[in-house]
């Protein structure tokens, strides 16, 4: 791959990675509820996820696509539903202000399974790398190596945009001190979630 072409995948990549979908409303959602702590399982499954669908799209996702069609629908229909779990625990989780009153952490397994089927059922994720990748790079000229250098890029693009919705999430949730602030702020967590449950259902 030439530098010119990895520049524009980056470049590409920062903006549709910048702007919030599904999957940020689910990451600033996780973190306003439980905090930055426990967030890194969902962090790396979203990773995993778009450079799956990096790998399908540069193998020809279309076809791909259409031989697995039933599995994408089924991952995407799980997303939702766990999505939707976690919102009705948030908008229930306790708004005490103390350590010891907050929720415990999900398990590694369940945290990455959540961030996964989020990415992979993401309608923003599936039409950046269906529809727009293939405008900006010739994906029929794609080597191994090639493929290697994007993947490398992906990674270091969504490693610096979602570490500062994170920092950005954790911030706000620094304000939390009242129970009130709390209750509201799981309440507008479960909104978020539930949002991204709705978006990804939508499409």
């Amino acid at each position: 791959m030439t530098l010119a072409s990895l520049a524009i995948f980056a470049g590409a990549l920062l903006i549709a990675a910048g702007s919030p979908g599904p999957s940020v409303a689910a990451l600033i959602a996780r973190v306003l509820t439980r905090g930055p702590r426990d967030v890194f399982p969902f962090l790396a499954a979203m990773w995993v996820g778009e450079a799956i669908w990096l790998s399908l799209a540069v193998m020809g996702l279309a076809a791909i696509a259409e031989t697995f069609h039933y599995l994408f629908v089924a991952i995407k229909w799980i997303g939702v539903g766990y999505l939707l779990y976690l919102a009705w625990k948030m908008w229930t989780a306790p708004s005490d202000t103390d350590g010891g009153a907050l929720p415990e952490a999900n398990s590694a397994g369940k945290l990455f399974f959540a961030g996964l089927t989020v990415t992979l059922g993401n309608p923003k994720i599936m039409m950046f790398y269906v529809a727009l990748l293939p405008t900006i790079i010739d994906l029929n000229a794609v080597t191994v190596a090639g493929w290697a250098e994007l993947v490398a890029v992906m990674f270091a693009v969504l490693v610096f945009v979602d570490l500062a919705w994170v920092l950005f999430a954790a911030k706000a949730r620094r304000f939390l001190r009242s129970p009130r602030a709390v209750r509201i702020a799981n309440r507008t967590s479960a909104g978020l979630m539930a949002g991204a449950a709705a978006a990804v259902a939508a499409k």
